[in-house]
């Protein structure tokens, strides 16, 4: 299941801020922010190869239990985007030079994963009934 909104850098770029919206840098603890009336959270990939927002997504998740939207900016790849719906994230803002339907089609990829994640923490085979 799709759970993750794409987004075009152009589009992020126009579109206005809807309430209380928390741009964090990827050196900073979640655990230490202030949550009540945000409404999204911005986590930044300074570079493809920097995964603290990965990290930060899933606390935020999953410990902090944030509901809002959580959005991927930067240096954001179409090979990123599995990973970052299964981490947490709700939107993602596409690097401008990424197709947006191959992220499309990556996210389509594949039905269910083996192992528990952000949206379905326990693993695929603790939530399948036993057959007799």
């Amino acid at each position: 299941m799709n759970t993750l909104e794409l987004i075009s850098s152009a589009a992020h770029a126009e579109a206005p801020t809807d309430g209380q919206v928390i741009d964090l840098a990827n050196d900073v603890d979640p655990r230490t922010l202030t949550l009540d009336g945000v409404t999204r959270i911005n986590l930044h990939f300074p570079k493809f190869t920097d995964g603290r927002a990965f990290s930060q997504a899933y606390l935020l998740r999953r410990r902090l239990d944030f509901k809002g939207d959580i959005r991927a900016t930067g240096d954001v790849l179409v090979d990123q985007v599995l990973q970052m719906q299964r981490s947490g994230f709700s939107s993602a803002v596409l690097r401008a030079d990424q197709n947006l339907a191959h992220a499309e089609r990556q996210l389509q990829r594949y039905p269910e994963f083996y192992q528990g994640d952000s949206a379905s923490p326990q693993a695929l085979f603790t939530r399948q009934k036993a057959t007799p």
